[in-house]
């Protein structure tokens, strides 16, 4: 289990969270600048051991910053970094790290991943930080403050025609059970007869930057893990989206599965998505 609980003997004095954000955006800027370093040849595995041990090559490569960084800043949080794990977390503040974001697009040399931290509050996103290390583009949202790309305000799409719009799908972890790999194969295929363009790739929060940004119109992922879906689903939130499961039900962390949409479509996306 990944779930530690830094304490501390020391009385701090909380950060405000405005300049919480501040500070979490340097440190993880800093991990993704060590992950840049790493990336540009193919990396060659012939096991499942030795996928793993190259995927952990990178993830300490970024956590060796961003834990004692982060842990720093909020001494008394807890911290989780498996990027795997789902369902609610304890009460308290806990910090939900991916150090590498589509860490095996990383090792093939493709430009899809990034790092994340997102600070969670009585199981709540209040801050994260999405920083793309190969553009050099940070997204940033603050609960009730709104989401930002390098400063600048984002929004959702305006599209209310699902006929219209590029939607999204992720693969939640690999090896998943049969039952939710061929739901997300019928979701896929009802969206083909219904949204303008369907796109299928990892990791989810790259997809749900873009549903922030208005580029795209509809993210979904069946099952889901924490660390690939807090930091998109106040990503789109602060930027005016619709947050629910493929029901139209609220989202929580322990939901069965995952919709962001536009305002416009996001009731077409469920009504697609029930077939």
């Amino acid at each position: 289990m990944s779930e530690t609980l830094q304490t501390t003997d020391v009385a701090d004095v909380a950060i405000p969270d405005a300049d919480l954000l501040d500070q979490t955006v340097i440190a993880v800027r800093a991990a993704g600048s060590a992950l840049r370093e790493r990336f540009g040849e193919v990396v060659r595995y012939e096991s499942r051991e030795e996928l793993m041990r190259a995927l952990a090559v990178n993830d300490d490569a970024a956590l060796d910053i961003l834990r004692p960084a982060l842990s720093g800043l909020r001494p008394e949080a807890g911290w989780v970094e498996d990027e795997l794990d789902g369902g609610a977390l304890p009460p308290g503040e806990w910090w939900v790290v991916d150090p590498a974001e589509g860490n095996v697009n990383h090792l093939h040399a493709l430009a899809d991943w990034a790092v994340t931290a997102t600070l969670v509050r009585e199981n709540q996103p209040v801050l994260t930080v999405v920083h793309l290390p190969l553009t050099g583009e940070t997204y940033t949202a603050l609960a009730g403050a709104g989401a930002h790309l390098d400063g600048r305000p984002l929004h959702v799409s305006p599209t209310t025609d699902l006929g219209l719009g590029i939607v999204a799908t992720s693969q939640a972890r690999p090896d998943e059970d049969e039952k939710i790999v061929r739901r997300v194969g019928s979701s896929i295929t009802a969206m083909l007869f219904d949204a303008l363009v369907v796109r299928t790739s990892v990791p989810a929060t790259l997809h749900l930057v873009n549903v922030a940004a208005g580029r795209i119109d509809a993210f979904w992922q069946f099952a889901g893990a924490r660390a690939d879906l807090l930091p998109g689903a106040l990503l789109v939130t602060e930027a005016g989206g619709r947050i629910s499961d493929a029901e139209g039900r609220p989202w929580t962390p322990h939901s069965g599965s995952f919709l962001a949409a536009a305002p416009g479509i996001h009731t077409e996306a469920v009504t697609t998505l029930s077939r």
